[in-house]
C-alpha cells in the first residue's frame, strides 16, 4: 500500500510513531512504552544487534534479549494481532501505524499521557531507567483502573511502587554473588516488604529458589524458645520449597539446636535443591524482643554467612535480613550479622519521586504543591501514598488535606491514632516522644527508646540525637497534649 506523502513521513518518523503507539497501548493495555522498551525500539530502528544495543546503553545482553525483547514483542503482537519479532518489528509497526492513520486519523493524535523521554532529561532520568527490579516487574505490570487504598506491601503488578534505582542495583548485583548477605533497614511503612517482594521476584528470574520467612507470622511462644524457633525456620523452608519435612532425621538433642539446624540446611536443603537459595527474613526486629533467643540466632546467621567462605555448597545460600531498627541486643563483633554483608538503608521519598508518584496517580500537582505536602509528611512513603490516594479520589483538595491532616477527622486519623495507642501502652516511650514534640532542637534519648521510636517511624536519628520525622506528628501530638 502506497502512503500519501505526509502520512508516510509520520509513519517513518520514530518519535512520532512512538507517540501514536503509546496512545494505542494506553487504550488497549493501560500503559505506554517504558524507557527500556523505547531504547530497544530505537536500536531495532537502527538495525543494531542485541549485543550492540546492550553495550551502547550499558545493559547486559541477556537482559535485553531475554527480558526486554520478548516482553516488547509480546505487547506489540497483542496490539497488532500478528506475531511481531525483532526481524519484522519495523515493517509490522510501520504497516500497522499507516493503516491506523488511514482508517481513523482523528483518533491518532499524540497522547497527552506522559511517556518516558530520552530527550535532554535523559541524564536526570538515567538512574530510574536502570533499576533492575523495575525491568523485571514490567513483565507483569498492570495499571490499576482505580488505585487500592494504601495498606501494606504493594503487589508486583502495582504501578504505585516507586523504584529506588541506586539501592535496587546494589541489591541485584549482590544477590548473584556466592554467600551474599543483604541487610535492609528502615522504619515501618517505608517500603521494605514491597522491595523484598521485588528482590525475590528478581531472584526467581535468575532461576534461584526463594523462601520468605516473615517473623510477624511467628507466635510469641515459638519466638521465645530457641529450639522451637529453629525448627519453625527449617519446617517453613521445607514447605516453601515443596520438600518433605525431615526434621526428625537431622535433629539431634546431643549436638544442639544450632548444629542440627546447620546440618539440616547443608545436608538436606542445599544438597537437595542444587541451586542458589535466597532466604529472606522479614521483620527480624521481632527477635530483638527476646534477647536470649536473639543472642543465639543472630550469631547462627553470621555462621551461615562465614560458612560460604569455607564450604562450597554454602555459597548457594543468599541471606536477606529485613528489620526496622538497629539491634539493641549486645553481641560480639565477630558474632553479629549486622556488621557484614551489604547494608541498605531506605530513606524518605525525594521531591522528584513524589512527583513521579503523583503522575502515576494521574494528578496535576505542581512543584509548589508537592513541596507543601512534603513539608507536612517529610516524604514518608506511606503517608505520601495515603495523601495521593485521597487526592485521586477527588474527595478533598490539597488545601483541605493540609488543614485537616493532624485532626481526628483528617485522612491520617487511623495512622495517628494507632501511634497514639502504641505510645499509651509504653509510658517511657510516650514521655520521651512528648519531649521531642515540645523541643525545638534534637534530643539525645536512651538507645532502646530511640530504636523503638525509630522503628515506629516517629523519629529520625541524627547521630546519637533524635528529631521528629515529620511536622504532621508535631501538630497532632501537640494537640493531644493540650487536650
Amino acid at each position: 500500500m502506497r502512503l500519501p506523502l505526509n502520512l508516510s513521513k509520520i509513519a517513518m518518523n520514530l518519535d512520532a510513531l512512538i507517540e501514536i503507539l503509546n496512545g494505542k497501548l494506553i487504550a488497549s493495555q493501560s500503559r505506554c512504552l517504558n524507557a527500556t522498551e523505547i531504547l530497544l525500539l530505537r536500536g531495532i530502528w537502527q538495525y543494531r544487534t542485541y549485543t550492540e544495543i546492550a553495550q551502547q546503553e550499558d545493559y547486559s545482553k541477556g537482559y535485553i534479549s531475554n527480558v526486554v525483547a520478548p516482553g516488547l514483542c509480546r505487547r506489540l503482537s497483542d496490539l497488532i494481532g500478528k506475531r511481531v519479532t525483532k526481524k519484522n518489528c519495523r515493517a509490522m509497526l510501520e504497516s500497522y501505524i499507516a493503516t491506523e492513520i488511514e482508517d481513523n486519523l482523528p483518533d491518532l493524535q499524540p497522547t497527552p499521557f506522559p511517556s518516558p523521554s530520552l530527550s535532554s532529561k535523559k541524564s536526570s532520568q538515567k538512574s530510574s531507567q536502570k533499576s533492575p527490579l523495575s525491568f523485571v516487574i514490567k513483565e507483569t505490570a498492570n495499571l490499576e483502573e482505580s488505585p487500592p487504598y494504601p495498606n501494606g506491601a504493594l503487589p508486583l503488578q502495582s504501578r504505585y511502587y516507586i523504584e529506588r534505582p541506586d539501592v535496587e542495583t546494589q541489591i541485584c548485583e549482590q544477590i548473584v554473588k556466592p554467600g551474599a548477605l543483604i541487610r535492609i533497614k528502615a522504619p515501618q511503612e517505608m517500603g521494605k516488604t514491597s522491595l523484598l517482594l521485588r528482590i525475590l521476584h528478581y531472584a526467581k528470574k535468575q532461576n534461584y529458589r526463594t523462601v520468605n520467612l516473615n517473623l510477624q507470622q511467628t507466635d510469641r511462644g515459638t519466638l521465645s524458645n530457641f529450639k522451637l524457633f529453629l525448627r519453625w525456620i527449617c519446617a517453613n523452608i521445607s514447605r516453601q520449597l515443596e520438600l518433605e519435612s525431615k526434621l526428625s532425621d537431622y535433629w539431634d538433642e546431643d549436638i544442639g539446636a544450632s548444629v542440627s539446624c546447620m546440618l539440616y540446611m547443608e545436608d538436606y536443603i542445599l544438597d537437595r535443591i542444587k541451586t542458589p537459595l535466597v532466604l529472606a527474613f522479614d521483620e527480624v526486629n521481632r527477635i530483638f524482643e527476646h534477647p536470649q533467643v536473639a543472642r543465639d540466632f543472630l550469631p547462627l546467621l553470621r555462621a551461615w554467612f562465614e560458612e560460604a567462605k569455607k564450604v562450597r555448597i554454602w555459597e548457594n545460600l543468599r541471606i536477606i535480613v529485613v528489620h526496622s531498627t538497629e539491634i539493641y541486643v549486645p553481641l560480639h563483633l565477630n558474632q553479629s550479622p549486622f556488621n557484614v554483608g551489604l547494608p541498605i538503608q531506605l530513606n524518605s521519598f525525594t521531591l522528584e519521586q513524589v512527583q513521579e508518584l503523583s503522575r502515576r496517580y494521574r494528578l496535576d500537582l505542581d512543584e509548589k504543591k508537592i513541596a507543601q505536602l512534603m513539608a507536612l509528611v517529610g516524604g514518608h512513603p506511606g503517608l505520601v501514598q495515603i495523601a495521593l490516594y485521597h487526592l485521586h479520589q477527588d474527595k478533598l483538595t490539597l488545601a483541605q488535606l493540609l488543614k485537616t491532616a493532624a485532626t481526628s477527622t483528617g485522612i491520617y486519623a487511623p495512622h495517628l491514632q494507632r501511634h497514639l495507642a502504641n505510645l499509651q501502652q509504653e509510658p517511657e516511650l510516650a514521655t520521651a516522644f512528648q519531649q521531642l514534640v515540645n523541643a525545638e532542637e534534637s534530643i539525645k534519648l536512651e538507645p532502646i527508646i530511640s530504636y523503638k521510636l525509630h522503628s515506629m517511624g516517629l523519629i529520625k536519628l541524627q547521630g546519637n540525637a533524635a528529631v521528629l520525622s515529620c511536622e504532621l506528628y508535631r501538630r497532632y501530638f501537640y494537640r493531644e497534649q493540650a487536650a
